[in-house]
């Protein structure tokens, strides 16, 4: 992505959701190109994230502790701990709809929320906050659930982007703790990126030593990105 062509916007400083003692800024793609669907998939590789109809990624003046992490598809097997995982939750039953507000969906989120992230910000969110975060009107998004019979117990917001799958966000059933909902969404996602002949899948952010990012480096290999390029994480 050619960042000379590209207008560029940094947000005000703003509480870290990672480092409460720190404040953060953003740096976003000009939310109002009518492109932004087709850059994309360039911008996934330069770093940036969605949220919402944003394209973003940290811009933060005094740390660089976010950094951008992918799965090379092809190259990963998974361990026998998340063999373990996928067999445990073999009796789930995965469904591939369109994204959008349901009682049931935003429910199941407000509850992971309270579980998982309270008092982090998120856990207050209206359904407004709902669809503007994990919907983009220019993207190409869909939502991944897995029921027990009827029973939803996890969903995964997901965008396929080009040659790639972009893991937006994912929430699960917090009273299920033993099944491991987490992992096993995403190594589905992992599969389902094989399935459709998707290279890598986006994970977000990566952040050395932080309890909550931990579990990303045992997806191996792992890809992060560094000043110099893509590297695999030792």
């Amino acid at each position: 992505m050619r960042e000379d062509r590209v207008h560029l916007y940094q947000t005000l400083p703003h509480s870290c959701g990672y480092w409460r003692e720190r404040a953060a800024t953003n740096v976003v793609i000009d939310p109002q190109r009518p492109d932004l669907d087709a850059l994309y998939p360039d911008a996934l590789a330069h770093g940036f994230r969605r949220a919402g109809g944003h394209l973003y990624r940290p811009g933060c003046e005094r740390c660089q502790a976010c950094m951008a992490c992918r799965i090379p598809v092809e190259q990963f097997h998974p361990s026998r701990s998340q063999q373990r995982c996928l067999h445990r939750n073999a009796d789930l039953v995965c469904h591939d709809l369109a994204p959008g507000y349901t009682p049931e969906r935003y429910a199941l989120y407000q509850r992971y929320l309270h579980t998982h992230h309270r008092g982090g910000g998120m856990d207050e969110g209206t359904i407004e906050d709902f669809r503007e975060f994990l919907c983009a009107p220019w993207g190409t998004t869909r939502f991944l659930e897995w029921r027990d019979g009827s029973c939803l117990l996890a969903v995964a917001a997901i965008d396929i982007a080009a040659d790639a799958l972009s893991a937006v966000y994912t929430w699960y059933e917090p009273q299920q703790g033993y099944r491991g909902l987490g992992t096993f969404a995403i190594l589905q996602q992992i599969a389902y990126a094989k399935r459709h002949g998707l290279h890598r899948v986006y994970l977000g952010y990566w952040i050395e030593n932080h309890p909550k990012m931990d579990y990303k480096r045992r997806f191996h290999p792992l890809e992060i990105l560094r000043a110099d390029g893509w590297q695999e994480l030792s």
